[in-house]
């Protein structure tokens, strides 16, 4: 049951939380939830290994969905390594507050964007917050920022199945789907399994597997050059029976355009990187729809003893 405050942020942000001797940790619960209940869809993008891409993906798959004219937003929730803003050419810009909340920055007409970069004066200066700090900043991140009504929140966790992955996952109450990312080496692809293991633990459902850095297209001959291997992605699909979402090429330019502060599917719309990521997007719509439509269905329920009303299986016999 949620405190008596009515207050829409949570409770990081209050003049009063010193003094204030109602629930924070329900008051809380409730802020998130009246954001997250304006938000269609939620997926989270997360690998258990650092270094594949992960931000870059988040990035250009939000761009990408944003072009295609949905409301995305996209939650920067790699605490110690908060890069979007950069790759968005936003570094160094603030956020505002209101009456109702801090506003999320708005990159494009339709694709706002919120991070830990916004918030500290040195980009530059590590983070050392121990759990609990993490949890007041994942709390405002999730309950203190105006998303509004969105089609699309994507949050782009850090590497591994530790604290933030947890915390957020608890958060938003109903995650739609994870995309993992992964790139062709047999290594990394041993720590795909225990991003999809963490997800199924979860009870997200993984929507599919990005395999990025694929293989290098030549400039002069566009052969392709399979710099780290190429096809792990499919493999571990195949074995786990996921999805395989698609290759993200391995382009310098993918690379420089981060760098620039501009994303890669606005800057090479005809490029093999930005048909993969248009390919991703559409499979990632299908899925969190479907997903929807299964779990929209009218059901029949029966009273159980000590149980109450359960979902009846249609298929079972007595």
């Amino acid at each position: 049951m949620m405190s008596d405050c009515k207050i829409p942020f949570t409770c990081e942000l209050c003049d009063k939380q010193s003094s204030c001797q109602l629930d924070h940790i329900e008051h809380n619960k409730w802020a998130i939830a009246q954001r997250m209940k304006e938000i269609t869809y939620k997926i989270v993008v997360m690998s258990n290994k650092g270094g594949v891409g992960k931000s870059t993906v988040t990035t250009n798959l939000g761009v990408t969905l944003a072009l295609k004219g949905y409301k995305v937003g996209v939650a920067d929730a790699d605490i110690h390594g908060p890069n979007i803003p950069m790759m968005l050419g936003v570094e160094g810009q603030r956020l505002k507050g209101t009456e109702e909340g801090i506003l999320p920055l708005e990159v494009l007409p339709n694709l706002k964007i919120a991070s830990l970069s916004f918030l500290i004066e040195d980009p530059a200066l590590p983070i050392i917050w121990r759990d609990a700090a993490k949890w007041d900043f994942l709390c405002e991140l999730m309950g203190s920022i105006c998303w509004g009504k969105l089609d699309y929140l994507l949050v782009d966790l850090p590497p591994g199945t530790g604290n933030e992955a947890i915390s957020i996952i608890e958060l938003i109450g109903k995650v739609d789907g994870s995309v993992i990312v992964t790139t062709p080496q047999d290594v990394v692809l041993l720590d795909v399994k225990k991003s999809v293991y963490f997800s199924r633990d979860s009870n997200v459902p993984v929507i599919g597997v990005v395999e990025n850095m694929s293989d290098l297209v030549c400039p002069h001959c566009k052969g392709h050059i399979e710099v780290f291997k190429t096809g792990g992605g499919e493999k571990i699909c195949k074995e786990l029976g996921l999805t395989f979402l698609g290759k993200i090429p391995l382009d310098p330019e993918v690379t420089k355009k981060c760098d620039d502060g501009e994303a890669f599917v606005t800057a090479f719309p005809d490029s093999e990187g930005a048909k993969a990521f248009s390919e991703i997007s559409k499979k990632c719509e299908v899925f969190v729809r479907k997903q929807t439509e299964e779990n929209t269905e009218i059901r029949e329920y029966r009273e159980v003893p000590f149980l109450g009303k359960v979902p009846v299986d249609p298929n079972f016999v007595e």
